[in-house]
């Protein structure tokens, strides 16, 4: 363990001194190194001066070694999990090993006064091992072709472009291919809300610690110009290409020199679509490479890190039809921090409809997740930390019926613990233990009495 937490260090510093020259400050910006920790929106308390068009290229890159061991209780040989040996007679295995390193690509323009463009992109990845763009956006601050009124550039802001919609506050505090900066742990919660939509965004900020922001987006990850016909699916209800729509509202506020408070709500609709994917939009995939995966796919494909890419998570395929909220609180009283979670889901997938053709019926399956995080930071600059993490989701995956054919409701819950140092705002090194059991899955389902436990460690630089 120390012979590896030493390798990781240095691998990190070497990689990492290249990249330590001067970047040019960008307005109404939040970066991608440790100084962006526990920022949310950018504030619009903004002191950057524009002094004329700018470039900042930043990224991020992550090296993960994982000894993770899973097991479950299999009915059949199509059950047993990825690495076990049937001939040693057990139904457990040791995944152990560096995972595929992760990367980003960051570019940011200040391309006039109050206005910054964005460009993400996934140089590698263990679900897209090429190069992939997540998205663009323009950012509007100010109105310099207005002559910048005030009361735009004091209480407004535009967001325009293929961006993540700004869904819950977890977003902030998550792992993004090679962008594990912001993440005091290793994975994302169990069920990751995470996509990007085309579409737009409207804040305003009517007084200091307040934000309100509505959206509408496409409601899909990529561009999609197809006409639906008018005619009912084999579901019977027709396909529609309905927006979604999003809002937020954020209590922000510096009470004293060591005390935050931060509390926020978050809406997420789309009433009919062909493919929603809140729940199912991340192109990079879990840090937990092939933890509680099956050996073999329900299709009698092999399975792969880079297909089987969602390890630990939960899709609860409700692709054409979801209502999200989602509520965070955040408290930071000088080195401790508390930060919470508290979703709930409901919706459907078109084979979730019944009753006669003429009057079909949305039959809507409905989840729940909590999660709540305790860290302590501590040393000159916040250095080290420790903390643990809690996390517990329960719902009603499609297909999943008991004897009766009732519908079941399953869950997963995670404790993970963790410790991370920072030998400098663009380095980061954590390790993690990390402890996951499934609840309540049929006799039928490779993951039943499955869990998983082990350690992680992390090794992280952001520009």
């Amino acid at each position: 363990m120390k012979q590896v937490i030493s390798i990781l260090t240095l691998a990190m510093i070497f990689c990492s001194n290249w990249a330590i020259a001067q970047q040019p400050a960008l307005q109404y910006y939040r970066g991608w190194n440790k100084d962006a920790i526990n920022i949310f929106e950018p504030s619009k308390n903004d002191s950057v001066d524009f002094t004329g068009f700018k470039v900042r290229i930043g990224g991020a890159f992550t090296q993960d070694f994982q000894s993770i061991t899973h097991e479950n209780m299999p009915t059949s040989s199509s059950q047993y999990l990825y690495g076990v040996v049937a001939a040693e007679d057990t139904t457990s295995a040791t995944l152990t090993g560096f995972n595929l390193a992760m990367a980003n690509l960051n570019l940011d323009f200040q391309v006039a006064d109050g206005i910054r463009v964005c460009l993400e992109n996934y140089m590698s990845s263990r679900h897209h091992s090429e190069f992939w763009v997540k998205g663009g956006y323009i950012q509007i601050d100010k109105l310099p072709m207005f002559g910048n009124p005030e009361w735009f550039t004091n209480k407004l802001r535009v967001k325009i472009g293929h961006f993540q919609p700004n869904f819950g506050d977890m977003q902030f505090r998550r792992t993004d291919g090679g962008n594990a900066m912001f993440n005091p742990f290793v994975e994302n919660y169990i069920l990751d809300a995470f996509t990007t939509e085309i579409g737009g965004e409207v804040y305003l900020f009517p007084v200091d610690g307040f934000m309100a922001m509505v959206g509408m987006s496409s409601g899909f990850i990529n561009g999609n110009v197809e006409n639906y016909p008018e005619a009912n699916n084999a579901a019977g209800v027709p396909t529609k290409k309905s927006p979604s729509v999003f809002a937020k509202l954020a209590y922000d506020k510096q009470i004293s020199t060591d005390l935050r408070f931060r509390l926020s709500a978050s809406l997420y609709n789309n009433s009919n679509i062909a493919r929603n994917t809140l729940y199912a939009g991340d192109r990079t995939g879990s840090h937990y490479f092939l933890a509680m995966e099956p050996a073999v796919q329900a299709s009698g494909a092999a399975t792969s890190q880079s297909s089987q890419f969602t390890s630990g998570r939960f899709n609860p395929d409700l692709p054409n039809r979801i209502q999200a909220v989602m509520i965070n609180p955040f408290l930071k009283f000088k080195g401790l921090e508390i930060f919470g979670s508290y979703e709930i889901i409901s919706g459907s997938n078109y084979g979730d409809v019944s009753g006669p053709a003429e009057r079909p019926v949305w039959e809507k399956r409905k989840f729940s997740q909590f999660s709540a995080e305790g860290l302590y930071r501590f040393l000159p600059n916040e250095q080290l930390y420790v903390g643990a993490r809690y996390t517990a989701m329960k719902g009603e995956p499609r297909g999943m019926t008991d004897v009766n054919g009732d519908q079941l409701e399953i869950g997963i819950n995670r404790l993970a613990f963790a410790a991370g140092w920072f030998p400098t705002k663009n380095l980061l090194l954590k390790a993690e233990y990390v402890m996951q059991n499934f609840t309540d899955f049929p006799t039928t389902d490779y993951r039943n009495e499955g869990k998983f436990k082990g350690f992680m460690v992390e090794a992280v630089v952001g520009l």
